[in-house]
């Protein structure tokens, strides 16, 4: 009886380490390549467009800046400078993904703004150190280093604008509990509800039964990623936010569904503007219809910035 326990821990261990490699392990070799877009329709369909966004966003001169981790990670980010005294957009991109791909579009509506940017790179991926992606838990934290370097560097007095696509809307929608008076609002594009959500959903969609994913997702990022899933999540974090959020979602989003952003909407306890964009799929609302989302976002900048 002993031997078949024992031999039952040590399958339940291998099976949380590759649960744990396949879902919280890094994979910054994957990501450096901007121009690498999702084989999915939905992407090849626009792939000059988005191309075309990404050699602008490249061309654009930037600063390498750096800031410390609260866990002691050196982390970095792309500082693109358009005008002194100006509002500063700190920019979170997706999960394993690139900053400049998922920002080629909102980093060129942010300099059309007049806004600087933080194009943030997360921890555990491309030149920012790491080997654990937590999903939002601790790159909430992260969002902290980068709103104080921000602080120290640009005065007390700096608008700061919280964005973030797919996980990075996560990020910043679970940073929003933490309420700095120097963040002015927030815009989360496709969002999802809390890590533990997404993970279920994806599992789901690919024929893991969630009764043997998800004890495995949370025992893995305890043992091996050293964190707990469920400490963080983006529907409580928005009950306790005063900051004003812009939340967008493309209605055919088939990776992170719609509904997630309108469970965090029916949430969020400070003032929420919610807009869907029909026929777009994953973090392609702004690909999809470029005029109305500039439209939107202005409206709320303007709202909100002074």
């Amino acid at each position: 009886m002993l031997y078949i326990l024992l031999a039952l821990i040590v399958v339940i261990l291998i099976a949380a380490y590759c649960t744990y490699v396949f879902t919280f392990r890094t994979r910054k070799d994957r990501a450096r390549d901007s121009f690498i877009l999702p084989d999915r329709e939905e992407y090849t369909k626009d792939q000059k467009f988005i191309r075309d966004l990404i050699l602008e966003m490249n061309a654009v001169p930037f600063e390498r800046v750096y800031t410390k981790s609260f866990d002691g990670l050196t982390l970095t980010a792309r500082y693109i400078h358009v005008k002194d005294g100006a509002p500063l957009q700190i920019q979170c991109h997706g999960y394993r993904s690139n900053p400049v791909r998922d920002f080629c579009g909102g980093n060129k509506l942010a300099r059309d703004n007049g806004h600087n940017s933080l194009v943030i790179e997360q921890r555990a991926h491309l030149d920012s150190e790491g080997n654990v992606i937590s999903f939002g838990v601790n790159e909430r934290k992260d969002v902290l280093s980068w709103i104080e370097y921000a602080v120290n560097r640009f005065g007390d007095d700096v608008q700061i604008i919280l964005s973030g696509v797919s996980m990075g809307a996560a990020t910043v929608l679970m940073a929003s509990e933490y309420n700095h008076k120097n963040v002015k609002c927030i815009v989360a594009d496709c969002p999802y509800s809390a890590p533990h959500d997404i993970i279920k959903s994806v599992s789901k969609s690919m024929g893991f039964p969630a009764f043997i994913a998800m004890p495995l997702a949370h025992l893995s990022a305890f043992l091996f990623g050293h964190f707990r899933l469920g400490a963080a999540s983006c529907v409580e974090a928005v009950k306790k936010t005063t900051h004003p959020i812009l939340l967008i979602h493309g209605e055919s989003d088939d990776f992170v569904p719609c509904a997630m952003s309108r469970e965090i909407r029916g949430a969020c306890k400070s003032e929420v503007r919610f807009e869907t964009f029909p026929d777009a799929g994953h973090a392609l609302s702004f690909i999809k219809d470029s005029d109305r989302y500039r439209r939107v976002c202005q409206e709320f900048f303007s709202a909100h910035l002074k």
